[in-house]
């Protein structure tokens, strides 16, 4: 699968996999790309993400054709288009809890009035070597974009956001969600009602269903919601369950 299929596959439902990036790193786009993994979402709210650092492995990304996405640190129209343009396949925007926010951030990562600006000139238009009318259909069949629902409120307004015309996905963001109930874990029965009633509504409205799991066993508990999309724990977290077992099982040998 390459750039060109994930908005297809993710819109129908396949099982897909991805994880966060949080390093910015070349080196680590060329390492994951190669791991079966079907995507990775460059996390710009929560980590070190400069404009340059970003462009060099969406560059890399696009060299491979290997998807990258985006998660913007807010939904801004300057952060949706220097992502995109840069080369990102797609934008997932946080906190994303009404319908007005799932309007504005549909409208800021497409093409026409009032929205994305176009430029015919960048990474991912081709760096002025095609036509406007390619570009503009290269958008309407691979842009994704994904609402990330935080806030109960975006929960009691799935229906309004999930429907939203221009809306790819909705993605349950299960830690927020859970501290924004006031609970201090993932495991409360709101917290799977909230996963639930999304579910229903991104399956009625024809649109992806993401969430963030640390595991395989937690996707196999959550499947029941109806999930199709996983982004599995980040670099970090695999990064030190690697060096913690390797280094425990050493310190075992007797």
């Amino acid at each position: 699968m390459g750039i060109a299929d994930l908005k297809a596959r993710m819109v129908a439902g396949d099982r897909l996999v991805g994880t966060f990036l949080k390093t910015p790193s070349v080196d680590l786009i060329e390492i994951l790309s190669g791991s079966g993994l079907d995507f990775i979402v460059l996390d710009a709210e929560h980590a070190p993400w400069d404009r340059n650092r970003m462009d060099a492995c969406l560059a890399i990304g696009r060299a491979l054709d290997f998807p990258l996405l985006v998660r913007v640190p807010a939904g801004t129209p300057d952060e949706l288009l220097k992502a995109l343009d840069a080369g990102a396949v797609g934008v997932v925007v946080p906190h994303v809890d009404s319908a007005e926010k799932a309007q504005a951030i549909a409208r800021g990562a497409r093409f026409g009035k009032g929205g994305r600006g176009f430029a015919g000139s960048t990474r991912w238009a081709g760096f002025a070597t095609r036509p406007m009318a390619d570009i503009l259909e290269q958008s309407k069949n691979e842009t994704i974009v994904i609402a990330q629902i935080e806030e109960p409120e975006g929960v009691a307004q799935i229906d309004a956001i999930a429907g939203c015309d221009g809306i790819d996905g909705v993605f349950i963001g299960p830690a927020d969600l859970s501290v924004a109930l006031g609970k201090t874990d993932t495991s409360a029965p709101e917290l799977g009602a909230a996963m639930k009633r999304v579910g229903e509504a991104a399956k009625e409205y024809g649109v992806a269903y993401i969430t963030w799991v640390p595991n395989a066993d937690t996707a196999q508990s959550w499947h029941q919601y109806g999930f199709t999309t996983y982004v599995a724990a980040s670099e970090h977290a695999w990064m030190l369950q690697g060096a913690k077992a390797v280094s425990a099982a050493i310190k075992a040998i007797r």
